[in-house]
């Protein structure tokens, strides 16, 4: 080696060193990412059906899925970390109003108390004691309320997850699949991933890829460890972008690629959740509107958290910098139902 060459690689290991030294608390060394499939097919798709299948590997009974990863050891670990008791909704309000996102809105029918704006009631008898009660119709999967998806809320060639037949799906509910499986509630650990706040930015535009690479990259910016069990949250800013500029057509929705699937399968992730739809709109797979859903639901067996709202438990992790917390949650026990409106709960 020339004393010049000598001198050439002293200073590109020296500018190597300077380059990939944190710069503070929020710019550890990046590490390169490799890049992700950005152009795949309806044949990937249909490869990854296979590929990630969990079908048979908790029996071939089994109705829970991912969730047998939340063990009663994982719980108590998940329950350990709790440190400040503060907790924090990560529902969205529930909204009674049509809009171009929300076509089927809440509706309330009201039973005793005054009559108010029914004058034609019938009045309640006279009392020292009275009360109200109502009646509401939530079409809760969509877009807009939060709430978990059920196994018999998606199929593949007629199949839901774990070989479960559609043909188990009648007009009295889901006699295989349903929400009910998981009755007795989710207490796990779960993690942020808050993409805006990688690309420093407020939100996501609508229609904006979030790929495996950008998932490696915020777990390693947060100094984070995506564990057996896991909740894994995925914040697009959504409803900092509809709170700022109104409800928006869904048709464009920033979101997951399908290549994030096998990035939850091999994290071992146990739920899946996110303030928006989990897939990006449009999904760039022709056929299938939401291969996200179809290949955690169907192929891995993973309950969805859908239309989360992670703007305060953003702040909140924010102001800890702390991107893992407890979750609780627990859907309505209702046998045969597709799904349930949900409430979970971060506690950090």
């Amino acid at each position: 080696m020339t004393p010049r060459t000598r001198d050439l690689c002293v200073f590109l290991v020296g500018f190597a060193i300077v380059i990939s030294r944190p710069s503070g608390r929020w710019a550890p060394a990046v590490r390169a990412q490799a890049t992700s499939n950005h152009n795949a097919t309806r044949a990937d798709f249909d490869r990854l059906m296979t590929e990630l299948s969990n079908w048979g590997r908790w029996g071939k009974d089994d109705q829970v899925g991912a969730v047998n990863l939340i063990t009663p050891a994982k719980r108590k670990a998940a329950l350990a970390t709790v440190k400040d008791g503060f907790s924090v909704s990560m529902a969205r309000k529930a909204e009674t109003e049509p809009a171009i996102d929300n076509p089927r809105p809440i509706s309330r029918v009201m039973g005793g108390g005054g009559r108010g704006n029914n004058p034609s009631a019938p009045p309640a008898p006279p009392s020292d004691i009275s009360g109200a009660s109502d009646s509401l119709t939530i079409s809760y999967h969509g877009l807009v309320h939060t709430h978990m998806d059920a196994f018999c809320h998606r199929a593949y060639k007629g199949q839901m997850y774990n070989g479960m037949p559609m043909t188990d799906v009648d007009d009295k509910g889901c006699n295989k699949g349903s929400v009910y499986a998981w009755h007795d509630g989710i207490i796990t650990r779960a993690v942020l991933v808050d993409i805006p706040r990688l690309k420093g930015v407020e939100y996501l535009e609508p229609g904006t890829r979030i790929y495996p690479e950008d998932l490696d990259a915020w777990v390693q910016k947060a100094h984070l460890k995506i564990e057996p069990g896991d909740a894994v949250l995925i914040r697009t800013g959504r409803w900092a972008l509809r709170d700022s500029k109104g409800p928006y057509n869904t048709n464009q929705l920033a979101g997951l690629y399908i290549t994030c699937a096998k990035w939850l399968h091999d994290h071992n992730a146990a739920i899946l959740g996110s303030d928006g739809a989990e897939d990006v709109h449009p999904s760039g797979i022709d056929g299938i509107p939401e291969p996200i859903h179809a290949l955690v639901l169907a192929a891995m067996g993973m309950p969805i958290f859908d239309n989360l709202d992670l703007e305060a438990v953003s702040r909140e992790a924010a102001r800890r910098n702390r991107w893992d917390f407890l979750v609780t949650a627990a859907p309505a026990a209702i046998p045969g139902a597709t799904g349930s409106q949900l409430n979970p709960i971060a506690t950090f």
